[in-house]
């Protein structure tokens, strides 16, 4: 601010310091007003936080995370489509078939369970070549043994195993091996009385009489009831014959087989109920009797 020239030095001096007093007092309202308006700003900010959080959802629950735990490998389930271990399922052992000599009376029953193992157990033999050798390696004395040897000598001769197939090892099996005429010899026995049931069970009756009529190649039912019923013990086919009820058809082996086995049962149970009265039952005996009385006493007067 300009003064006249002719100005008191006194009176400059006194608006100087008042014109330094109210520039101080603008600046520190210009301070106030900044620190106030910061501050109004801040309470602002806060204010709007705060409506926010009234008006808006709740907040989630702070959820602890769970624990980590170790959980097992996963297993696989069983598959339904078959693989490498699935095929090589566990079986149970089987006993190697007994040994063959040759006899013809048992060649059947030889045949019969070693094709029963091969079946079995396929999985052991890759070939038919397989089949034969181990088959005939239970061939170790008699004529089995022979006829064996005989062949590897034709190999050794030839080059050429003589039996290539299963089916033609069994063929010339049965040729050298089976009953010769086995059918008519059956034939005759069930003609004959040999087969007859004797002092013999009805079971084991019954088994033999079977063997013969499948050997023989019997199928018609009343010839087969006429058989065994020929072949039972008298008093057991006398009994079923004369049943006045319940009597089995002349047709019908099961109810002969039934029949005489109920007869043949009881006719045991009796015997042993027999047997055991006559081993309780003991022969009378007698007190020992007093001393006879001399005959010099009853001297006639």
């Amino acid at each position: 601010m300009l003064l006249p020239v002719n100005t008191p030095p006194a009176v400059a001096n006194a608006l100087g310091y008042l014109q330094h007093h109210l520039q101080e007092l603008t600046e520190h309202q210009n301070a106030s007003e900044h620190v106030i308006n910061n501050t109004l700003v801040g309470l602002t900010a806060q204010i709007q936080q705060l409506t926010q959080l009234m008006t808006g959802p709740a907040p989630a629950p702070t959820v602890a995370p769970p624990p980590v735990t170790m959980s097992p490998p996963p297993v696989n389930p069983p598959s339904l489509v078959p693989s490498a271990l699935t095929k090589q399922r566990t079986r149970p052992k089987l006993p190697s078939p007994p040994d063959f000599s040759g006899e013809r009376t048992s060649g059947r029953a030889f045949l019969n369970s070693y094709t029963l193992y091969l079946c079995l157990a396929p999985e052991q033999f890759s070939c038919n070549e397989e089949k034969i050798f181990w088959t005939l390696a239970f061939f170790k004395d008699g004529r089995a043994a022979r006829w064996s040897e005989n062949l590897f000598r034709q190999e050794a001769d030839t080059g050429i195993f003589p039996i290539q197939s299963w089916a033609d090892f069994k063929q010339q099996f049965r040729s050298q091996f089976f009953l010769v005429n086995a059918e008519a010899d059956t034939v005759n026995a069930l003609e004959g009385s040999t087969y007859y049931q004797g002092n013999r069970t009805v079971d084991d009756y019954l088994d033999s009489f079977l063997t013969l009529v499948s050997d023989a190649g019997y199928t018609n039912p009343q010839t087969l009831v006429v058989k065994f019923r020929r072949g039972l013990r008298t008093n057991i086919q006398s009994q079923i014959a004369t049943m006045p009820f319940g009597r089995p058809a002349d047709t019908d082996l099961e109810a002969w087989y039934a029949a005489a086995w109920r007869i043949n049962q009881a006719w045991l149970t009796n015997e042993a109920f027999q047997s055991t009265l006559r081993s309780t039952t003991t022969a009378p005996t007698y007190s020992t009797l007093p001393r006879s009385t001399p005959l010099s006493m009853f001297r006639l007067p």
